[in-house]
């Protein structure tokens, strides 16, 4: 067997493995968010808390350890970390009314900057050569921003469900992909024999 067929079949196999693997997360990500919905929002948020208070920690070792920055810089960061560590604390205290909370904030977010991309869309409008799309895609972005704004609950529902929907699908696919890259590879491979 020839040096690149071997390396060749190697990266193949790396590849298929990388697929099935992120694949198989995939999946489990998506079919937990579907079955345990609240349970999966608690633990992104516990992730967010936790982050927050080592970035509150970090913060707050750069205002005390920091000899370059000057006087305000050094107090800036220590009072950023202990908002921080505070904010991560506060999560922590109770997990579920901060993750409805910062779904909510999430919700309310992506309202306003479906808003806001389909305004300057319209301003751009003149300049388009494609009018009646760009016109298209500013109404229905400004409209959906709307909705989501008035009806935060149903649109953060209606996200989560589709983030796990989409999650499954993809992971199956993944997997589906990391099982025909494997025949792919055998007979590229065979065919590359063939002509040798």
């Amino acid at each position: 067997m020839s040096e690149p067929l071997s390396e060749a079949k190697s990266l193949f196999k790396s590849i298929r493995v990388a697929l099935a693997v992120s694949g198989v997360i995939a999946l489990i990500a998506g079919l937990v968010l579907l079955i345990w919905p609240v349970k999966s929002a608690v633990i992104v948020t516990a992730i967010f808390a936790t982050y927050l208070i080592i970035a509150g920690l970090v913060y707050i070792g750069l205002g005390i350890f920091s000899g370059a920055k000057g006087g305000w810089s050094r107090v800036g960061h220590i009072v950023l970390g202990l908002v921080y560590i505070v904010a991560g604390v506060i999560a922590y205290a109770n997990l579920g009314a901060a993750a409805a909370t910062l779904a909510f904030v999430v919700v309310i977010f992506i309202g306003i900057s479906w808003i806001v991309d389909g305004v300057v869309s319209l301003s751009l409008l003149g300049r388009d050569g494609s009018r009646v799309w760009t016109l298209l895609y500013a109404l229905l972005s400004i409209i959906a921003g709307v909705v989501v704004l008035f009806s935060p609950i149903i649109a953060g529902l209606a996200f989560w469900l589709l983030l796990g929907i989409s999650l499954v699908a993809l992971g199956i696919v993944q997997i589906v992909r990391a099982i025909t890259l494997g025949k792919d590879a055998k007979t590229i491979t065979a065919a590359e024999g063939a002509t040798a």
